[in-house]
């Protein structure tokens, strides 16, 4: 034992040297305390074994504050084997925790005459234990946690000098589930003093992100991520599920969900603040408090909407962001067009809405007797088209009203706020009169084709007459065929007619205001066919005027409905000129000989017009053989179309051009729909469309979407060339901007794929431009798995919340932009790949645009460089890794001298875990030895 008298005087030279900072520290507030022995104020009262092991030395500190440690220095004896144990620890919940050790040793070599026995290393052990109070643990019992050596031992020169060599340590123990446990360190002959032991765990500490509020939060084992639910502060609720994950570090890492501030309230940095007088917020999904809406008001605080003033409103549907509305004026300028016992109404919007859109109309009907005083609402008999009331549009059609009578039409204009309005509604008025019927009167004249008709207008028309009216058609056949005639005159020669049929004719008069009523069906027949001669010379001319007409009319249709796809109108009957003919089925035109005519704008989707009327045409059976001509909507080709089961025919080929907009695709759609409605053989014939994939001149070219772009599918040859590999995923897409292949089922690669692939499924060309920008990241971060260990779900709700991967170390500020781009949430403004090879040839032929890096260091040589620092959080500010500064205080670097002999592995445990960042720490490691920095202790 005669080497103890050199540790109590060591001991005292080591403490002398403390200054109360150093001696009372102040710990990183995501570190909690469990035992800490240079706060202790009694003896630490650990057990040692054997009794003349490590020994309890007590020193007094420069402020005259008792310090507690244990030294032990058998180092003159062989086979050493002393114990030193602590009390029972708590964990406090915690499954991890940290030993912080201080520590100085003896050089063996400084030490005179002692035996190859001496040690330089003392071993570290736990035992985890529920009870308090274990007075003895077997050796065998414990658990090695690690063999403890000093970075820098002390000779007695050093305790002449008074500089002596402070090592640190911090070691770590994980996966405890007990309610504490026992520290134990092994001397196996080494001369030691244990300056300080500070057992601690880390914590993520109270954090308010988004509106949630996050409590302090122990950190899980082996570096496991822990969940967190936040909860909503004061005057906010949940919007989403506020959730955070708490890092083995103690950082608090992706932040998912948020709460909302309530109505009547804002949000001001972590809290909720109330709306101002004149302000409100009615959803709690607006950011902002805003000023009352025109003509409203709020006087109080906390207002979630805002009154109206007097003789303004606001209706139970409308946002509260509306402005206050009041009802409309009335309708202006009615107009009566009178047709028969119908008539059509048309009116002006009023010049006042009320500052609202949707003013509608309501017409109110009533019978008026002939002094026009007295007046009843009109039966259920009158219809109104579309209908009577909450009409849309200006104007509606009155149907089967009484012949010469007197009517009363009131137009009232309502809106969404007329009901809540004391004040009557407002209203125009129409009067009306119906018009009297025709008279008709036969005369004599008759034959087998022909009818003479003559009537009496009306004793009282209203208006002038401009002309009248005949219908007429075979009886009991009106339903299917009839025809309309026109003349000014008052006598009418029908022709044409079959021999010995009996038709049915009626008459009526057309003034300014309209058609008048029919007048009653008379019932006439033309002769029969042998009351006339065979040989009569009028015959066959009739007959061959006939046959011509038909085939002139039957031309003149097909083309005025090809030319302008409307209705072309009455057709002039050949014996009168101011006579005009039509002919009708079922209300609809009708051409001759043909089916009925359906225009394609009565199809609101011009897809089903296209189902109805064209065939579908594989484009695989069409070859294109060359450019014969350009249209309106695209070039003109001609080829052939080889059809199944078909001889193969030769067909022009129309298309539609690159860039077409939405109308040009109805318009071209509507074409094709009309035309392919006609099947004769004076019009050209329609074989069909092809609307699945587009034609080039000489065959099918269609564009691919991969669905699977990564890494780990870019293989690299010899010559560095990379090829896009494993199409497993893949699918044929039209060549189209807006293309989109959409799956049901399958799985999709999460962190590589468009936020719209994963929520619909949908496949786009430029769902691959994202994840082309997952590949760039993959490549500058020398592998790095993307989003890291996050799960699917949680990337999945990080991306929706609008996270983007940050650039990786010394990534060039453009290529990173240009993965910024390639992640635009609208998938309309990410880059096209062909963007994407212009912008990256530009970038290679322009080398100096590269080297702006995301991160650059302050310096240029990381081997040679000058620090001026005086603190690890100052040097990693310097090489511009400050983000690790909570690591290495965690780690116990607390010093530059601590820093020196720092290594890989320590990194990797700190988790330092990006390569490109651990390369540049030891750089600057060994930048710090060349300038032999050292801390005097």
């Amino acid at each position: 034992m005669a080497t103890l008298w050199i540790y109590p005087s060591l001991i005292f030279f080591l403490f002398s040297s403390l200054t109360p900072s150093q001696a009372l520290r102040n710990y990183p507030e995501n570190e909690v305390t469990l035992l800490d022995t240079m706060s202790a104020l009694g003896d630490l009262g650990w057990e040692a074994y054997p009794a003349e092991g490590w020994e309890e030395i007590s020193v007094m500190d420069e402020r005259n504050t008792p310090m507690r440690s244990y030294q032990v220095c058998n180092v003159m004896e062989a086979n050493q084997n002393n114990w030193l144990r602590t009390r029972h620890i708590p964990r406090d919940g915690a499954q991890r925790v940290y030993i912080e050790i201080k520590f100085t040793l003896r050089d063996c070599n400084s030490l005179p005459g002692v035996p190859g026995t001496c040690k330089e290393t003392f071993n570290m052990y736990y035992y985890e234990s529920n009870n308090p109070n274990l007075w003895f643990i077997k050796e065998s019992q414990y658990i090695k946690i690690d063999t403890i050596a000093a970075d820098e031992s002390f000779t007695q020169t050093d305790v002449g000098d008074r500089v002596m060599k402070l090592n640190t340590e911090v070691r770590d123990i994980s996966n405890l589930n007990k309610k504490g446990f026992y520290l134990a360190f092994q001397d196996v002959g080494a001369c030691i003093a244990l300056v300080s032991l500070r057992v601690f765990y880390k914590k993520c500490p109270l954090a308010v992100l988004n509106l949630a509020q996050f409590p302090d939060t122990v950190t899980g084992g082996d570096s496991a991520l822990v969940e967190v639910r936040g909860s909503c502060v004061n005057d906010s609720e949940e919007f989403e599920a506020p959730r955070m994950y708490c890092s083995g570090d103690g950082g608090w890492l992706v932040p998912i969900g948020r709460c909302v501030c309530k109505p009547g309230f804002e949000e001001n940095k972590d809290y909720c603040q109330p709306c101002g007088p004149g302000t409100y917020k009615a959803s709690s999904m607006d950011a902002y408090c805003t000023k009352c809406p025109p003509y409203s008001f709020s006087h109080q605080e906390k207002a979630s909407e805002c009154s109206c003033e007097k003789g303004f409103y606001r209706a139970d549907m409308d946002p509260r962001s509306m402005a206050c509305t009041r009802p409309p004026s009335a309708a202006e300028n009615p107009i009566s067009t009178l047709n028969d016992t119908s008539v059509t109404l048309e009116w002006s919007p009023p010049r006042d809405s009320g500052g609202r859109g949707d003013v509608t109309y309501n017409v109110h009907c009533r019978k008026c007797a002939s002094d026009g005083k007295t007046c009843s609402p009109c039966s259920n008999s009158v219809h109104f088209v579309p209908r009577q009331f909450g009409l849309s549009i200006p104007k509606v059609l009155i149907t089967d009203l009484l012949s010469n009578t007197n009517y009363t039409f009131s137009i009232e204009a309502v809106n969404g706020v007329s009901d809540l309005s004391p004040t009557p509604k407002q209203q125009v008025t129409v009067n009306i009169t119906t018009s009297q019927t025709v008279n008709v009167i036969l005369k004599e004249r008759k034959s087998k084709d022909s009818i003479t008709l003559a009537w009496q207008g009306p004793d009282r028309p209203n208006g002038v007459i401009v002309e009248y009216e005949v219908i007429y058609y075979e009886k009991n056949q009106r339903d299917q065929n009839y025809t309309v005639l026109k003349t000014k005159a008052h006598t009418m020669t029908v022709e044409g007619l079959k021999p010995g049929t009996t038709y049915v004719f009626r008459v009526r008069a057309r003034t300014d205001g309209g058609y008048g009523n029919y007048g009653g069906e008379i019932e006439l027949e033309t002769s029969h066919e042998d009351m006339l001669a065979i040989g009569d010379p009028n015959q066959s001319t009739i007959l061959a005027v006939s046959v011509a007409g038909g085939i002139v009319l039957l031309i003149f249709l097909v083309a005025c409905f090809v030319v302008s796809g409307r209705h072309c109108g009455y057709i002039k009957a050949k014996q009168d000129p101011d006579e005009e003919k039509m002919q009708f089925q079922n209300g609809r035109v009708k051409l001759p000989g043909s089916r009925t005519y359906i225009h394609p704008h009565t199809y609101e989707d011009p897809n089903q017009a296209i189902r109805d009327f064209a065939k579908e045409i594989d484009a695989s059976t069409i070859h294109i053989e060359r450019v014969i001509g350009a249209g309106e909507f695209g070039e003109v080709c001609s080829g052939r179309l080889k059809l199944p089961s078909k001889r193969e025919i030769y067909v022009a080929i129309k298309s539609l051009k690159a860039g077409y907009s939405e109308k040009q695709r109805r318009d071209f759609l509507s074409e094709a729909s009309i035309m392919g409605q006609f099947d004769h053989p004076n019009i050209i014939r329609l074989e069909g469309v092809v609307t699945r994939c587009n034609l080039s001149k000489h065959t099918l070219h269609c564009n691919y979407v991969h669905r699977d772009l990564a890494a780990r599918n870019i293989l690299v040859n010899s010559n560095l060339v990379c090829k896009v590999s494993d199409f497993g995923l893949s699918r044929v897409l039209e060549d189209d901007p807006e293309a989109a292949y959409t799956t049901r089922g399958g799985k999709i690669p999460i962190r590589w794929t468009a936020p719209e692939a994963i929520a619909y499924r949908k496949f786009t060309s430029a769902s691959d431009v994202w994840s082309y920008g997952i590949v760039m990241w993959e490549v500058i971060s020398y592998g790095e798995r993307p989003y890291w260990d996050m799960s699917n779900q949680d990337v999945i709700k990080a991306i929706d919340e609008g996270y983007r991967l940050p650039a990786p170390m010394d990534c060039p500020v453009v290529l990173h932009q240009l993965m910024l781009d390639c992640w635009e949430k609208s998938r309309s403004e990410r880059p096209r790949f062909g963007q994407i090879v212009n912008t990256l040839d530009k970038l290679i032929r322009n080398p100096n645009s590269l080297k702006e890096l995301t991160n650059s260091s302050v310096w240029e040589d990381p081997t040679t460089p000058e620090f001026n620092v005086s603190t690890v959080d100052e040097w990693l500010d310097a090489i511009n890794m400050g983000q690790y500064k909570d690591n290495f205080a965690s780690a116990g670097y607390v010093s530059l001298d601590s820093i020196l002999y720092i290594s890989l592995c320590e990194l990797s445990k700190m988790s330092v875990t990006l390569v490109g960042h651990q390369k540049k720490i030891v750089s600057a490691v060994q930048s710090l030895h060349a300038q032999g920095t050292h801390v005097q202790i």
